[in-house]
């Protein structure tokens, strides 16, 4: 059965130097903050592109996510894959398979990111963990 969790977090999004090989591509360390039932920090990094005229962008990420879980500790890491067009966007967030460290061993599940106006962030995160090990 999966379970359903909401929260606000608090996000850093830190531009580093263009390489000479990828100009086109920018790089972006995160240092998050999650907030709620997900009581977790998370660093990561990703990658971004945007076309010249600014109609559409792509960006992929990895975040290693540390803290708990619905009372359970330990660690799991978050694939982001996103696309941008004046369409609209879609985005995938998922647990990256086999993960999951500690009481969050056997993670699986789905991460929704809400940027609401003024810039404020918010999570909704479907998940299934197995039962804990008595």
């Amino acid at each position: 059965m999966s379970t359903r969790v909401s929260g606000a977090f608090d996000v850093k999004v830190i531009p580093q130097p263009a390489e000479d090989a990828a100009p086109a591509v920018g790089r972006m360390l995160l240092d998050k903050r999650f907030h709620g039932e997900l009581d977790a920090v998370s660093r990561g990094q990703m990658l971004a592109s945007r076309t010249a005229d600014n109609d559409s962008a792509v960006y992929v990420a990895i975040e290693l996510v540390d803290g708990s879980l619905g009372g359970r500790r330990g660690s799991f890491v978050l694939h982001h894959a996103g696309t941008m067009t004046r369409e609209g966007q879609q985005l995938s967030v998922r647990v990256a398979p086999s993960s999951g460290t500690g009481e969050l061993s056997g993670l699986e599940g789905t991460m929704n990111i809400v940027i609401a106006a003024g810039g404020k962030h918010s999570y909704e995160f479907e998940y299934t963990l197995p039962d804990p090990v008595a």
